[in-house]
């Protein structure tokens, strides 16, 4: 267990960071907000009121988000065979984060063979992403506007909102992956784990990105435990950490439990890389 660095950079980081960041700006900020976000300034306690909050207080106000819970959350995590520098995949990754739901990833890079075998199976070409959910007799269907629209009507607000069809288009995503010139698309030797990681974090942060990218390129699946601004998802690992932070990780593997991009990237390609 490390502590978290609110605002942090570490050695090295900082053009990756920079690159992950162009999604962020090229999208206007698609998948930062859960849908129904609401939040507000309120006076800071005079000592920790056991709530989450943004780290950053101003003239003794900070700013508090009510939990927007989404009352259609599956029950299983929605099944998602995807690989990040794909400009389809990362539009239904950001849809995901809008409605904070949680996902099974089954990283697909090129070269893979432990998901893309198997989603070729499953789905008869070789086609991304490939949806699966478990929840509906094992639905299952290609192409992310379908899987988007799908998502929307079952387990969000219902139709796509407007704004997020405009700000989530397939240009201004391609547009945005330049940035990373394809990291973590390529498979590189790995021992898979037993489990599946757990990751909680979401599209828009570009330290979540780097996170995302290792686990792609390790072809680790992991449950994203979506929580864009507004999720009810960070107050429990805050109430059991005493902070939160995006991206953290936990492995049911090994039992580590890390904060900080750097240092989840690290102990991936320490633990996982063959």
């Amino acid at each position: 267990m490390n502590d978290a660095k609110p605002f942090a950079v570490a050695e090295g980081q900082t053009a990756k960071l920079a690159g992950a960041s162009l999604p962020l700006l090229l999208t206007a900020g698609a998948g930062a907000f859960i849908s129904g976000y609401k939040g507000r300034p309120a006076k800071k306690p005079e000592a920790s009121d056991g709530k989450y909050a943004l780290p950053l207080s101003v003239g003794g106000y900070r700013w508090e988000e009510q939990p927007a819970v989404n009352a259609k959350e599956p029950e299983k995590p929605i099944e998602i065979y995807e690989f990040q520098g794909c400009p389809f995949c990362r539009k239904v990754r950001v849809a995901v984060s809008v409605l904070g739901i949680d996902v099974l990833f089954k990283p697909c890079p090129s070269g893979g063979k432990a998901w893309r075998p198997e989603a070729i199976e499953k789905g008869g070409k070789s086609q991304f992403p490939y949806m699966i959910d478990p929840n509906a007799g094992d639905l299952a269907m290609y192409e992310s506007a379908d899987i988007i629209e799908y998502l929307f009507k079952t387990y969000g607000p219902g139709d796509v909102p407007r704004g997020l069809r405009y700000r989530n288009s397939t240009l201004a995503n391609g547009l945005g992956l330049i940035g990373r010139m394809g990291a973590g698309s390529r498979a590189k030797p790995s021992n898979l784990p037993e489990k599946p990681l757990d990751l909680w974090g979401y599209e828009a942060s570009p330290f979540v990105i780097l996170v995302k990218e290792a686990l792609c390129e390790l072809e680790i699946p992991y449950v994203q435990r979506t929580c864009p601004r507004g999720s009810p998802k960070r107050q429990p690992v805050f109430e059991k950490k005493g902070q939160f932070q995006v991206p953290y990780l936990e492995d049911p593997n090994t039992g580590a439990e890390l904060f900080e991009s750097s240092a989840i990237v690290d102990y991936l390609n320490y633990v996982y890389s063959a």
